[in-house]
């Protein structure tokens, strides 16, 4: 398989499970790696037989931008299952950063990563 990356996604979302970041929200960061076969597109140096990456992208800050949920696993879930909509894709491997997470401690990020494949 061969791969498309996408990396460091920023966008404000409201997720969480406490009210504050509900109410002021915060910054999330989101890395991206999809796969699929290119060699379709690079035969024919045809945009539509592969995903466009600019699209995907916009599709994701909406997702992160959009209804709140309580945890940074399900926000990482809906972004992938957002990114296999596209027919190209096979597999996306998803992490979700959140730098301002509500934690008592210096630390320098919190993420999930996760990955999704078709069935």
């Amino acid at each position: 398989m061969d791969r498309v990356a996408l990396r460091g996604l920023r966008c404000r979302g409201y997720h969480g499970v406490f009210e504050h970041e509900r109410a002021e929200g915060q910054v999330f960061v989101v890395d991206l790696v999809l796969s699929l076969d290119a060699r379709p597109a690079a035969a024919g140096d045809d945009l539509s037989r592969t995903v466009h990456y600019g699209v995907v992208a916009e599709e994701v800050v909406a997702v992160v931008e959009g209804e709140p949920v309580d945890l940074i696993e399900t926000l990482a879930e809906r972004i992938a299952q957002q990114c296999l909509k596209h027919e190209a894709v096979r597999e996306v491997e998803v992490v979700v950063h959140k730098p301002d997470a509500p934690i008592t401690v210096p630390f320098d990020d919190v993420s999930i990563t996760i990955t999704r494949s078709r069935v």
